[in-house]
C-alpha cells in the first residue's frame, strides 16, 4: 500500500528525432578530369585540407606551361615598347622623328602591359587548375563511401563523395504548432523567475534499443516556419559525440522538460490497472475495505504517474496484485517503499 504524494513535478515530453551531421558536405571537383588515386578509406575521420581524391594533372601542368611561356612573351614584348618609348621621347621632343611615331610606341606599350596583366591572370588560374586536381575535404569528419572509381570522368557538377561533421551531431525532430506556442508562454512566463524550460533544459536522447544516450544535448533553434503541410516546426538539438558512435541517419527519441506541474498528484505506475474501458486503482478506506475507482492518468514523472482526476492527497492505494482485488475486499495494510520515483 501507499500514499497519493502531491508535490511539484517536472512535466517531459518526448518527441521522434532524426540525427544529421552537424555540417554536410558534398566533395564535388572544381575542374574536370580522371579520378586517377583516392586517398582515404571511406569510413574513416578526415581533416579539413586533406586530400580525398586526385584527378590527372598532365593537362593542367601543360596549360600552366603554357601560360607561364605566354606572360614571359607578353614580358618581353612590354620591354622592348618600354625602350622604343624611352629612346624616342627626347626625338620626338627634338622634332627628330614625327610625333605620331611616338604615339604609335606609346600604345605599344599600353597594348604590351594590358598583355602581360592577362597573362598574369591566366597563369595564376591555370596554377589554381592545377591545385584544384587535388580535391580535398572542407570539413573535418566522417567521410563516406566514394561515390566515383578510378578512371572516372569527373566534372564539377559530380559528387565524389560527402564528409560530414558528426561531433557535436543534430538532432531534428518537430513538435506540433500548438506545443510550440505553449512552450513560448511558458519560458516567458518563467524566464524572470525560474530557469528557462525547453529551450533552456538539457536534452536526452534516447536510443532504438530503448538505452539512453549518456550524454546530454541542448536546444540550438527552432525553424523559421511552421510545416502547412503537418502544422510542425522543427527543432534542431545539438549533442556531443565523443568517437563518433552517433552517425547521421540514426533514429531516437529526445525527451525534454516542458514545464512544471504545481501539486501534481504522483501514484506509482504499478498501482493503477486498465480495468473495462477505463484506469482503475483501488483505494483503501479506513476500514481496510477496497474501493475500486476510476482515474485519469496523465504524464509519468520516472515510475510514477501524475493522476489528473480522481484522486485525493493522502489517500492510500494499493500497489501490486490488483488482478486478485475486488471491490470491498479487505486488505491488511503494509506500507510499500518505492525506488526510482525522480526524473
Amino acid at each position: 500500500m501507499t500514499t497519493v504524494e502531491q508535490r511539484d513535478v517536472p512535466v517531459y515530453k518526448e518527441w521522434v528525432a532524426t540525427l544529421d551531421g552537424y555540417v554536410n558536405a558534398e566533395i564535388r571537383p572544381q575542374v574536370s578530369g580522371y579520378i586517377i588515386k583516392q586517398n582515404y578509406t571511406e569510413g574513416s575521420l578526415v581533416r579539413k585540407g586533406q586530400a580525398l581524391f586526385e584527378i590527372d594533372p598532365r593537362p593542367f601542368q601543360a596549360a600552366l606551361d603554357r601560360a607561364k611561356g605566354d606572360l614571359a612573351q607578353a614580358q618581353a614584348q612590354l620591354g622592348k615598347s618600354t625602350l622604343d618609348v624611352e629612346r624616342d621621347t627626347p626625338l620626338a621632343e627634338a622634332r627628330a622623328i614625327a610625333k605620331s611615331q611616338l604615339d604609335n610606341e606609346v600604345q605599344a606599350k599600353l597594348g604590351a602591359q594590358a598583355a602581360v596583366e592577362s597573362g598574369r591572370a591566366a597563369m595564376e588560374q591555370a596554377a589554381l587548375n592545377l591545385e584544384w586536381t587535388r580535391v580535398t575535404s572542407l570539413v573535418d569528419g566522417i567521410a563516406g563511401i566514394a561515390q566515383v572509381q578510378i578512371g572516372n570522368l569527373v566534372g564539377s557538377t559530380s559528387v565524389l563523395t560527402s564528409v560530414s561533421q558528426v561531433e557535436p551531431i543534430k538532432a531534428f525532430f518537430p513538435i506540433s504548432e500548438r506545443e510550440y506556442v505553449l512552450v513560448q508562454k511558458e519560458n516567458n512566463a518563467t524566464s524572470s523567475k525560474h530557469p528557462i524550460r525547453f529551450f533552456g533544459n538539457p536534452v536526452e536522447l534516447i536510443l532504438t534499443d530503448g538505452s539512453t544516450y549518456p550524454q546530454k544535448g541542448k536546444i540550438l533553434l527552432a525553424d523559421r516556419q511552421v510545416d502547412p503541410n503537418t502544422g510542425t516546426i522543427r527543432i534542431v538539438a545539438a549533442f556531443p559525440n565523443p568517437g563518433n558512435v552517433l552517425r547521421p541517419g540514426q533514429y531516437g527519441r529526445v525527451r525534454v522538460e516542458t514545464t512544471t506541474r504545481k501539486d501534481a498528484l504522483l501514484l506509482p505506475q504499478s498501482a493503477v490497472v486498465y480495468l473495462q474501458g477505463s484506469h482503475q486503482v483501488a483505494v483503501v478506506g479506513g476500514d481496510h475495505k477496497v474501493s475500486m475507482r476510476a482515474v485519469k492518468p496523465g504524464a509519468t514523472v520516472g515510475t510514477m504517474w501524475v493522476i489528473d482526476d480522481g484522486l485525493k492527497p493522502g489517500e492510500q492505494v494499493v500497489v501490486g496484485g490488483l488482478q486478485q482485488i475486488r471491490e470491498g475486499t479487505l486488505v491488511t495494510p503494509k506500507p510499500v517503499h518505492l525506488s526510482g520515483e525522480g526524473n
